[in-house]
């Protein structure tokens, strides 16, 4: 069922209230998600992008039971990935030529993915545009890196949307559609993790493609991004907030993770923590167990962070495996300018600080010299070093 934009605009998409994981299982979904498409009938009639296959067929039906299929004059594929492009080749099917304008990049994506390389594809670059008819037109504006190398957004003139596509979106399903009629705390609670958990690794080019946005000086009234809220009443404040967030963002928070085999690590853990509220009281403390919390929650935290304490225990000459998991995904995000400290114990050998400490090294943080390593159940002497590692990461 289509829903109303603005004037000649339609929401065509898919609302997935049952969808609990994205890219795998390595995103965590809480409060749904929806995969937006959108379609325009001016003189010409477009689609801007599609749904994920699983939904391919509900998609095609909506749309034909609005529009005869062969009075499409394109389609639009802002970026290739399954989640917008799903549904391209049960379309294709059934209009074998229709042309679809899209990034260099993107049909390497899209033929890599269906295998179809005779489809109609046009290649559009930043500043291209085309005429729909009625004064409008539709201007491409490339987005690499956010977060596919072949992604962009696509302007319409006239009425002032930008389709953004993955940038400005949230996984968050929202059946009144706009921001002002939704939960606006859970909204940019989401929009938060989205992009903490996807875009930072690429924040200095968001913060350079922001710029270069703004620099265009276009009208922006609506921004329909592919997932989630469509931003309708002050739309610039989620690119204020790209912004913000782009640049090495931080709160005066400090984020303790952990795990712990016999909880002597979690103990150290809370003492870690205590210390920092004594030490700082302003200062926001957060203390997670990577085995009992979502990772996605967890890097949220982390990136709201100046600085975040990481526990292990020794086993095997080592890290617990949970743990490490956990730093291979904190070594994919990038965090900039953020401190760390590290804390563990253990029975026999006692690497376990000794590979925190290269691990998170290796991740882009600045460790901290004091750390607490203890052999077996921690004493009064090593809850006393709880303090140095406290004022070590507020300073």
């Amino acid at each position: 069922m289509k829903k109303l934009i603005k004037s000649n605009v339609y929401w065509i998409g898919k609302t997935d209230w049952e969808l609990e994981s994205f890219h795998g299982a390595d995103y965590t979904i809480k409060h749904g998600s929806s995969q937006n498409a959108y379609l325009i009938t001016e003189e010409k009639t477009v689609l801007i992008d599609t749904v994920w296959m699983p939904h391919a067929n509900e998609f095609i039906k909506n749309v034909e039971s609005e529009i005869d299929l062969n009075k499409i004059d394109f389609i639009v594929i802002n970026h290739g990935e399954v989640d917008h492009s799903g549904a391209l080749p049960a379309l294709m099917e059934r209009i074998p030529n229709l042309p679809i304008y899209c990034t260099a990049s993107a049909i390497k994506s899209l033929t890599g993915q269906y295998h179809h390389p005779e489809w109609n594809f046009n290649i559009v670059k930043t500043g291209d545009s085309i005429d729909i008819g009625n004064g409008k037109a539709l201007v491409f504006v490339e987005m690499k890196m956010l977060h596919w190398p072949d992604s962009m957004a696509t302007y319409l003139t006239g009425d002032n949307i930008l389709f953004s596509n993955d940038a400005f979106g949230q996984h968050f399903a929202v059946e009144e559609l706009f921001n002002d009629e939704s939960d606006t705390c859970l909204l940019w609670a989401e929009a938060l993790k989205y992009y903490a958990n996807i875009l930072t690794p690429f924040s200095v080019l968001v913060k350079r493609k922001v710029e270069e946005v703004l620099a265009l000086n276009l009208a922006i009234d609506i921004i329909a991004p592919s997932h989630g809220a469509i931003w309708r009443e002050n739309p610039l404040s989620i690119v204020e907030k790209y912004y913000e967030w782009s640049k090495d963002y931080q709160e005066d928070q400090i984020t303790i993770v952990y795990d712990t085999m016999w909880e002597s690590t979690m103990q150290l853990a809370h003492k870690i923590g205590q210390e920092i509220s004594r030490v700082s009281p302003a200062t926001k403390v957060k203390i997670f167990n990577v085995s009992k919390t979502n990772k996605n929650d967890i890097m949220t935290e982390v990136f709201k962070s100046k600085a975040i304490a990481v526990g292990s225990p020794t086993v095997g000459q080592n890290i617990l495996s949970s743990v490490g998991g956990w730093l291979d995904f904190l070594k994919e995000l990038k965090f900039k300018n953020k401190k760390a400290a590290v804390f563990g114990c253990y029975g026999w050998s006692g690497e376990s600080t000794k590979v925190l400490r290269e691990r998170l090294t290796d991740a882009g943080f600045e460790v901290v010299m004091p750390e607490i390593k203890c052999n077996w159940v921690p004493a009064e002497d090593d809850f006393s070093k709880a303090a140095e590692v406290a004022n070590a990461l507020c300073d």
